[in-house]
């Protein structure tokens, strides 16, 4: 067995300094806070610049401007495409570099989700000056994986303090123990400021808009209160507790509170607050109480799944793909198990408002089933039942059957306009592979049941999205349609090759699940799978569509998504010639342009190694030294300085490695059969399940 205490803690984040790449979260898969080194959110400024933020988000908590002149996507002007066919289909559409309408500004930035609070110390010098970054030593902070606790140390002028921050598992509350040298001294106090909402891109806490909102007290104790926050037409409760001390609120700002221990406390104080829509009362459990739940839930989650060693690997690269499996199984748990899809950027910071796009939940959250976790991906799931009635309607309203799964959406299930967006269909076929990974991984009979709805639906509305050419005897996909590599005229692109394949997966996968509930076959989708377009091939290569014969002829198409690999790879080869499939593999890592790739590219690509048997490609690809595929001190995949969190590049990896070292359906059978066989790398695992 492997010693699970051993692998995990062994990667423990350990910070010494200042670092806007390393901040630290706790969360529990619905809610997050993130800290700097100081154990709380003390220095926000130097991780917002490009770093890693100190956010505090929740799944509940979004914010919607006012919308005085009622704009809806409703009445938003929709653009006319015309089918393969000829039929004409409306689009929200916004050309991209067009000038930008308020309609299509507000529409995009709404609802965006709402950073909840800044919780930071307030530090003195000894001649009473408030102490800066610079004035802090000593600094050492430990993220202690195995109980979730978060414990740091600093000094300000020899004065040494101690915090200990940790997250209930099931509630929306963190729980603080500060010990400090700086407390008899009145020099250190509690700061806790509440904001406006951000309709920015990667939005965070707006402090200058203290007219806007507003925050209440409804309830007070000597060592408690209970707060409303009204912010235009949403509003929501905290709750904050603390063992010893006074709160104030500022005079000057009403969104400020100052909470200040007791000088006569014996140097130490505790504090928690918690988050919800509603909250009744204002007690809240002891630090120790919140500490012990969050530590059993942990050593479960880490005693119970999967688990990866590679330790005893002669690859010296081997210690660094086992730090990123353990730091983004900690990662995905605490931002991408809750009750929506997650957003790329999880519960860290925003990006694209906060919204999640539901092409990426695939990367984000297949893992899960693959460790076996795979109730933290049925976390996910119930939403789209939630939101099925508007895929209906969606679809309906082109002139399709079933669902129609829009984007980048919130949790109204509403895409706004954009200029890519509402193209996309690549996310379409989700459901119904989430669905067969459940099934197969738990062998329950009653998952066919819990989601015959969400397949079905889903396979009408693929079913009736192809269109049969007469001419060419088969079916087509688009136009209009926007590949997964995103780079292409959505007006023209016909029958990109990812799509074509996961197009005869999700079809072929409904008909069996309609074999298994005992109902008769359906002929139309049986046809479209017998009659899909081939896979396009030009020079012996795969192309990005039928429409895009040069994707290797040339340099302007090899940036993005190389996803001519997903079909063999990420998919199990619907359509895929092997032979073709490994030339286009080989000539993808010998030309593509890696600068300007994702996160998740490195991952899809591994797997389409794998599954060719070219082991030491598979890790190639994993560990490439690319900006892109950096993976920072805390564990984030890093892309760009407006997005440091990208989660989806966490979840690929975890995916990618359960699959090179359990395998996948109908493969080889032999040990870890996607990573090399020569004697270099060393796979333990268990509790892992096969990829479909």
């Amino acid at each position: 067995m492997i010693d699970r205490r051993a692998l995990v803690t062994r990667h423990n984040p350990v910070i010494t300094r200042f670092d806007k790449g390393s901040s630290l979260s706790v969360g529990n898969g619905n809610y997050a806070f993130t800290v700097d080194a100081t154990g709380l959110q003390t220095f926000p400024e130097l991780y917002a610049d490009g770093g890693v933020p100190l956010g505090h988000l929740s799944n509940w908590a979004w914010h919607t401007f006012p919308n005085p002149k009622q704009y809806r996507m409703e009445t938003f002007p929709l653009t006319y495409y015309r089918t393969f066919n000829g039929r004409t289909i409306g689009f929200p559409y916004s050309p991209r570099y067009s000038p930008r309408t308020d309609e299509y500004d507000w529409l995009q930035a709404n609802p965006h989700r709402l950073h909840l609070g800044q919780f930071g110390f307030r530090l003195s010098l000894p001649d009473g000056r408030e102490a800066s970054m610079a004035n802090l030593d000593d600094l050492h902070q430990m993220l202690d994986l195995w109980s979730g606790a978060i414990s740091s140390r600093f000094a300000v002028a020899g004065r040494l303090t101690r915090v200990h921050t940790c997250c209930h598992p099931g509630s929306d509350m963190i729980a603080v123990r500060v010990a400090s040298d700086l407390i008899a001294a009145g020099a250190l106090k509690l700061a806790i400021r509440f904001p406006y909402g951000s309709g920015a891109f990667a939005g965070g806490p707006v402090w200058d808009r203290q007219e806007a909102h507003t925050t209440a007290v409804l309830e007070r104790t000597p060592r408690s209160i209970r707060l409303r926050r009204t912010l235009d037409g949403d509003a929501h409760d905290v709750a904050i507790a603390w063992s010893n001390g006074t709160l104030s609120q500022d005079a000057d700002d009403p969104h400020l509170f100052l909470l200040t221990p007791a000088s006569e406390s014996g140097d130490g104080f505790e504090f928690a607050f918690r988050f919800a829509p509603a909250i009744d009362g204002c007690s809240l459990p002891s630090f120790e109480s919140v500490r012990e739940a969050a530590a059993a839930h942990w050593d479960s989650f880490w005693r119970g799944g999967a688990a990866v060693e590679l330790s005893g690997s002669a690859d010296p690269r081997a210690h660094e793909l086992e730090r990123r499996l353990v730091l983004s199984q900690y990662l995905t748990a605490i931002q991408s198990s809750g009750s929506l899809p997650p957003q790329e950027s999880g519960l860290t910071h925003n990006s694209w408002f906060g919204k999640f796009h539901l092409e990426m939940h695939w990367w984000h959250s297949v893992h899960f089933a693959l460790w076996g976790r795979t109730e933290l991906l049925e976390n996910n799931l119930g939403w789209y039942r939630e939101i099925l009635p508007k895929a209906k309607e969606l679809a309906a309203a082109q002139g399709y059957e079933g669902a129609r799964w829009p984007k980048c959406i919130g949790p109204d299930g509403i895409n706004g306009p954009c200029f890519i967006e509402p193209f996309l269909i690549w996310q379409q076929p989700h459901p119904i592979y989430y669905a067969e990974l459940i099934y197969r991984t738990t062998g329950d009979a009653a998952v066919l049941e819990r989601y015959r709805d969400i397949v079905f639906e889903t396979a009408a509305f693929m079913a009736s999205f192809a269109e049969w050419d007469e001419a060419g005897g088969r079916y087509v996909l688009g136009p209009p349609v926007a590949p997964a590599q995103e780079i292409y005229d959505h007006g023209a692109t016909c029958n990109p090759t990812f799509e074509l394949s996961y197009w005869v997966f999700g079809l072929s996968v409904a008909g069996e699940w309609r074999t298994r509930l005992g109902l008769p076959a359906d002929p139309e989708w049986a046809r479209i799978v017998r009659h899909m377009s081939r896979l396009t091939v030009v020079d012996g290569l795969y192309s990005a569509a039928e429409t895009s014969p040069d994707t290797f002829r040339g340099d302007t198409d090899l940036i993005d998504h190389p996803t001519m690999l997903a079909p063999l790879g990420m998919l199990p080869g619907h359509l895929v010639e092997r032979d073709v499939m490994r030339r286009t593999l080989n000539e993808v890592m010998r030309r593509w342009n890696w600068d300007h790739t994702w996160g998740w590219d490195y991952p899809m690509t591994a797997m389409t190694a794998a599954r060719l048997g070219e082991g030491s490609l598979a890790v190639d690809a994993l560990l490439m030294e690319r900006g892109k595929n950096t993976y920072l001190p805390n564990g984030h995949n890093y892309q760009r300085p407006d997005l440091s969190v990208y989660l989806p590049g966490n979840g690929g990896l975890l995916t990618a490695v359960a699959m090179m070292a359990a395998g996948w359906k109908d493969g080889p059978d032999q040990h870890a059969p996607g990573f090399p066989q020569d004697g270099s790398w060393s796979v333990r695992w268990e509790g892992l399940h096969r990829m479909l």
